[in-house]
């Protein structure tokens, strides 16, 4: 039972040989306000003064202090003599960061606390996280493990941090919030315990005060005729392990340095002589304080040992197994070099297959990752971008018109002319290509992005070898890529190249003139339905003006005015006053070679006429359009001005050498908006069958593209690199003269499995010792 507290220093010991702090050990946490007397406390339990002193902050770093019993039954054989009689080993103090050096002049203690202090937590009276170990050695002292803290402050002075409260605070909250921490809340006796920071920290983390124990300080210092009983008795604020009264030295008694023997004895006189104190003075003190605080603590470390022994067991199987993932390093000796190669080279080939075939075993569930990524680019992001290409883009009236009239020569058609087809159906099959290259770019990025994620854990030992996997992975990648982007480049150049016209998906020309002459009709029977309303809106509002009868007889339907006009009148009264208006404005602008007569005289062939001939006949001239197509007469008056007729045909600006031309001393150029926003009905019924059947082959080319491209990465890029990745690292990589560079190992990683290795020899040996003690 007594060797419980050494147990517990000697764990300590071990892991802060390796700055480990994965096992919350049991120990005694002192927590007190700025002057309550912590300090104090602290050296009347040691019996020495060795705690630096002073106004404001005086301890600004955790002091994590093992107080260690050196009695004979404690001592080690070598400072037994032969006759059994205890060596006079003088007190001591050691340092963990001065290992080989003693401390028997406990000023000197001080000084090197004070000293370490400044060192980490510099000049301006900040606090630093980073604790100060120091053991001490006496005969005078119980087996104790204390943790003096900070104390809690609340005003920043000089030039302290401005937060200093806050870091002090959660300073205090890391160590006493560990359940196997026992606090020592440490209050002054002439403050309000209502007022009691320690108190207030410790319920925080300890509500039920099962780990709490009260010290109250400064009984002397209290007012006449009041006292700390009630407290003392656990009646004005219980905790479980109850509250323990003391009385330290005054500011004057240290400045005297008045021994610790004679404070013991005034501590003793004062609870023994004071009216309330006498009945509880054997429960009051220091030395009752320091019996009281062993005690706790070793019935914490029993009640707690079960629990480090199980954490320490999990502990070495976690650690063990991080050990195994960094590797043996005796396997990469000479006689396992060629093995060990070849077997990180048929797991990384393994891992880039399986990752593309969605066979792996560490397949992500929160995105698209390796061969899935693929299939997206096939059908999302290729798919999504070939739909997006308009059949005609880029494609105005100007450039079908002109390549029409381009296809004709000096000769007239009497048909939409083939060749122009075929002339404006290549350009438009070649947007189908940059979509379709990108596709083999995306597959490519996509196949490197799967090669650098392959490896794992066993590959990160050496980084040259992975490097060197990626790098020839990269090659074989990069090798596929031209041959891939050229064969589907030579997709669409097979596309634009012959021109299949008797496809059956392809409208044709029948299908594309049926359904213009479709539309043509529906357009046609929409305007005459417009024109008739037109008319019908006319007459009712003359009726309305003009007939008395509707007046007097308000309630006579609308239909009866409507049943007075026949369908043939509507439009012929329509027609004449339109001719009308048009005879009117000819004879204020233009001559008489300006106006048809048989539109005047109301012939056959006048507006109304067009309406008995088919759209066929129209499209591919019949008798209608025969007469009126404008002919090349002798004289000028039947053909009106020759210079009007000049202004009609489109000039290209520019000849094949790229010079423009220079016209503008002869004829005035007409734009593209005059010459196209005039087109006769013919002129627009042959562009619309060129957009259509431009639409159709369209389509038709881009569904074969969208079902090709996929195949021909898939068969030149993706297959051929699974298939041949294997071969191509073993005829690179497998070679003697280059194993000793390829198993470098990486330095941080040795560094980590050294470190690694070290905890694990720690866990054990800590593991040991509570096997040892139980």
């Amino acid at each position: 039972m007594n060797d419980l507290i050494p147990l517990v220093n000697k764990l300590q010991d071990v892991f802060n040989t390796i700055g480990s702090d994965q096992i919350d050990l049991p120990q005694i946490v002192v927590v007190g306000s700025q002057s309550s007397g912590k300090s104090s406390v602290l050296e009347t339990i040691v019996q020495k003064d060795f705690l630096p002193r002073g106004n404001g902050v005086v301890t600004r770093r955790p002091l994590v202090l093992q107080l260690v019993n050196t009695h004979l039954s404690s001592m080690p054989p070598s400072s037994v003599s032969s006759d059994g009689t205890l060596n006079e080993a003088p007190d001591r103090a050691e340092f963990l960061h001065l290992p080989n050096k003693q401390f028997f002049d406990f000023e000197e203690v001080r000084k090197e606390i004070e000293t370490e202090t400044a060192r980490v937590a510099g000049q301006n009276k900040a606090i630093s996280r980073t604790p100060i170990h120091l053991k001490i050695f006496s005969k005078n002292v119980l087996n104790l493990t204390l943790v003096d803290l900070p104390g809690v402050t609340k005003i920043p002075v000089g030039d302290q941090p401005t937060d200093i409260e806050k870091q002090t605070r959660n300073l205090i909250l890391d160590y006493i919030l560990k359940p196997n921490s026992v606090i020592l809340a440490v209050s002054p006796a002439n403050v309000d315990l209502a007022n009691s920071d320690s108190l207030k920290l410790a319920r925080q983390v300890d509500p039920e005060a099962k780990r709490t124990i009260g010290v109250l300080t400064k009984l002397d210092l209290m007012d006449a005729g009041t006292n700390s009983l009630d407290i003392l008795s656990g009646r004005a604020y219980p905790l479980k392990l109850g509250f323990i009264g003391v009385v330290n030295r005054s500011q004057a008694d240290i400045q005297i340095n008045k021994p610790m023997a004679d404070a013991f004895k005034s501590e003793t006189e004062f609870f023994q002589n004071h009216p309330a104190y006498r009945a509880i003075a054997h429960r009051c003190g220091t030395n009752f304080l320091a019996k009281t605080l062993n005690t706790i603590l070793m019935n914490h470390i029993r009640d707690k040992l079960p629990d480090i022994k199980a954490k320490l067991n999990s502990l070495i199987g976690q650690t063990q197994q991080e050990l195994t993932s960094y590797g043996d390093p005796t396997f990469t000796g000479k006689a396992h070099r060629g093995s060990l190669i070849l077997q990180l080279l048929t797991k990384f080939a393994s891992d880039f297959v399986a990752a593309i075939d969605g066979t792996s075993a560490d397949i992500s569930t929160k995105e698209l990752c390796g061969g899935a990524r693929i299939y997206y680019i096939f059908n999302n992001v290729f798919g999504a971008a070939l739909d997006s290409v308009n059949p005609c883009e880029n494609l105005s009236v100007q450039d079908i018109r002109t390549a029409i009239r381009n296809s004709t020569g000096p000769r007239p058609s009497l048909f939409v002319p083939e060749i122009a087809f075929d002339l404006l159906v290549k350009p438009q099959i070649k947007l189908l290509e940059p979509p379709s290259l990108r596709c083999v770019e995306l597959a490519y990025e996509e196949l490197v992005k799967i090669c650098h994620n392959c490896g794992g854990k066993d590959l990160s030992r050496f980084p040259r070898f992975h490097a060197k996997l990626i790098e020839v992975v990269s090659d074989l990648l990069r090798e596929r890529l031209g041959p891939t982007s050229d064969y589907v480049e030579s997709l669409i150049s097979i596309q634009r190249s012959y021109i299949n016209t008797n496809h059956p998906d392809f409208i044709g020309g029948g299908g594309a003139m049926s359904a213009l002459e479709r539309a043509s009709q529906k357009k046609k029977k929409d305007v005459d339905r417009t024109r008739r309303l037109s008319a019908v809106n006319m007459v009712l509002a003359g009726s309305g003006s003009d007939s008395p009868a509707r007046e007097e007889n308000p309630e006579k339907p609308l239909s009866s005015a409507m049943a007075n006009l026949t369908v043939h009148q509507v439009p012929e009264r329509v027609d004449r006053e339109r001719e009308r208006e048009r005879l009117n404005h000819v004879s204020q602008h233009g001559g008489p070679n300006n106006v048809s007569t048989s539109s005047v005289n109301g012939s056959p062939h006048g507006p109304n006429a067009g309406s008995k001939d088919t759209f066929l006949n129209y499209f591919f001239g019949g008798p209608q359009q025969r007469n009126d197509r404008p002919i090349l007469q002798e004289t000028s008056h039947r053909s009106g001005n020759v210079h009007n007729v000049a202004k009609e045909m489109v000039m290209p600006k520019t000849v094949l050498d790229g010079e423009p031309l220079d016209f503008d001393k002869k004829m005035d150029y007409m734009t593209d908006a005059e010459e196209f926003s005039g087109l006769n009905e013919r002129e627009d019924m042959e562009t619309q069958l060129i957009r259509s059947l431009i639409t159709s082959y369209f389509n038709i080319t881009r569904k074969s593209i969208q079902d090709l491209v996929p195949k021909a990465v898939m068969h030149l890029l993706v297959n051929y690199s699974r298939e041949a990745v294997q071969n191509r690292l073993v005829a690179t990589l497998y070679k003697e003269e280059l194993f000793n560079d390829l198993l470098q190992e990486d330095d941080n990683l040795c560094a980590e499995r050294a470190k690694c290795k070290a905890m694990l020899d720690v866990f054990k040996n800590a593991f040991t010792i509570i096997n040892e003690a139980m």
